[in-house]
Formats: structure tokens, sequence, C-alpha cells
């Protein structure tokens, strides 16, 4: 399988029409028609439906869609990679993350980083544990920002001096937000939402001192401001962590859990990586950056 003909099969796939993917392309129909034929021949699998006017996905289309996709975004990194100096430090550097308010000291560290070598570029790609330890797996991301608890033996990484600490999000009108802290008896009876991942709720639900099915349980979610908008419609009291939403000014409060529940926190990469010149000076300047550090 030709990285020209990947090209190829993204092009349609983009365009849905053979002869707008043809122009894109500068080919004559008939020979992009031909290099698609022989790319489901060799796969011996339907990639696509030719209609009148549409091409459509198949279900094998849309995984090849997918895994081409990947493929060639990292052919890509790895051109630029290679050609790239000692003396103009240049690229892209991809990082995974949830969210935290410990991305702080990342940005700190990769703004004075850029301030130096301008060039360097950095992606910040959002996502819970999966789609974080899923990217480096694949090799799409550089560093991964997991919370919690991470698998030591499959990921380098360096342990992070920053913590996080769960809450309970509520409207200011709630009966628990007149209180300093939230205790687990508080929420036993409690319409609750919590984060979907699964580590996470683990840890909760020991905290709460509960079985899941003993808890009423109206939502999950992925991503904090949409956790936000279900607490201030009045569905019920989001686990967060802190920092994460400002309540200043809202119709929202928090409130920390009594007693203390915290997350730790850690820079993680692929073990077999091999590190850009960028990435490891990012990873040196953030070891510098939080060598003194102090919440």
């Amino acid at each position: 399988m030709e990285l020209r003909v990947l090209q190829y099969f993204l092009a349609v796939a983009r365009e849905q029409n053979i002869s707008a993917a043809a122009q894109s392309l500068h080919l004559t129909q008939p020979t992009l028609s031909r290099q698609l034929r022989e790319l489901e021949e060799e796969l011996g699998r339907q990639l696509m439906i030719r209609g009148g006017r549409k091409i459509t996905l198949t279900e094998e289309g849309m995984l090849l869609r997918k895994r081409a996709e990947e493929i060639l975004e990292l052919v890509g990194r790895t051109e630029k990679e290679i050609v790239e100096s000692e003396e103009t430090i240049s690229g892209d550097l991809y990082i995974g993350t949830g969210e935290t308010d410990g991305m702080r000291q990342i940005a700190r560290t990769a703004n004075r980083l850029q301030q130096d070598y301008p060039r360097l570029r950095f992606h910040i790609i959002s996502g819970d544990a999966g789609d974080v330890c899923e990217g480096l797996d694949k090799g799409l991301l550089d560093f991964g920002v997991l919370l919690g608890d991470m698998d030591q033996t499959k990921y380098g990484y360096m342990e992070l001096p920053m913590k996080d600490t769960w809450g309970i999000l509520m409207r200011r009108s709630s009966p628990l937000a007149g209180k300093e802290a939230v205790s687990p008896g508080d929420l036993w009876d409690q319409p609750l939402i919590l984060s979907r991942q699964a580590d996470n709720k683990s840890s909760l639900y020991r905290w709460l001192g509960k079985d899941p099915a003993e808890l009423h349980t109206v939502a999950t979610y992925n991503l904090i401001y949409n956790a936000s908008l279900m607490v201030d419609e009045g569905m019920g009291y989001a686990f967060a962590l802190d920092k994460l939403v400002n309540t200043t000014g809202s119709s929202l409060c928090f409130r920390p859990l009594e007693p203390k529940l915290e997350l730790g926190m850690y820079l993680a990469w692929k073990k077999s990586r091999v590190f850009s010149r960028g990435a490891e000076l990012f990873l040196e300047r953030l070891k510098e950056n939080l060598a003194g550090f102090k919440e």
C-alpha cells in the first residue's frame, strides 16, 4: 500500500466525488478510478459505494480513512523532525491532556521555550485518559498529561508536583452550598454527575463508601463546561476538579471534599519514542521550571 494511493483515497473521501478529487489531485478521472480499484483489490475489501453523484465509504472505508490520516500525519511529522537542524529548533509538539489547572505550568514552559525558539509550535489535544493513552500508543502525541493512577510499566514518565483537588460543583441556592466542605453522607441521596473516566469514578466511589448501584447517578461527563451547564440547570451535583470553573459572579459555587481527595499528575510518553530536539528541550525546561514549584 503506497502513501501516494492513501493520499488519493483520502482526497476521494474528502470530496465524496471522484471527478472533484481527480481535479484537486491534478489527475485524470480514469487514472484515479483505476488506483482506487487496485487498492480495493489489494485489500480484498470494498472501501466505497459509488453512487450517481456521491461516494459513500463502507465501514472498512471509514476505518481506512482514520488510519490513513494517522499514517500520513506521522509521515509528515517525521519528515519535519529529520530536516530540523540543531541550530534552528522548529517543528510541532503534540501534548494530550485532560482538564486540569496543572496545564498552566505546561503552558508556562511552552511560552518560555517558544520565546527562545519561535518556530516551535505546540498543539494541545484535550481528552480523557483513554484518549490520551491512545494518542501516546499510536505515536500521535509526544507527551500526555495523566491524572491519578497510570501504568508506570508501559510509559516513560515524570511525576509532576501539581495536585488536583476534587470537590463538588453546585448551585449557590443548593442546600449544601452553606457548608465549607462536603462529606460522603451529604451526597448519598443526592443526584450526582460524575466524570466518565473509570479510574476517577473508582476513586470517587471509594471516597463515597457506596457501591454504584446504591447512588443516584443522573449523568456523566468528560468536559467540565458541559457538566457546569447541567448543574446550572438543576440536574444535580457534579464531582469536579478545583480551579476549572470560574464561579466568581455566577450562580454556581465549588466546595471541596472532606476528607480531602487529591489526584496526582504525570507527564507521560511512549517508552520507545525517539524525541525530536524540540521535545527534548521541552522536557528539560519543564524540569527546570518545576524545580522550585510550590502550590
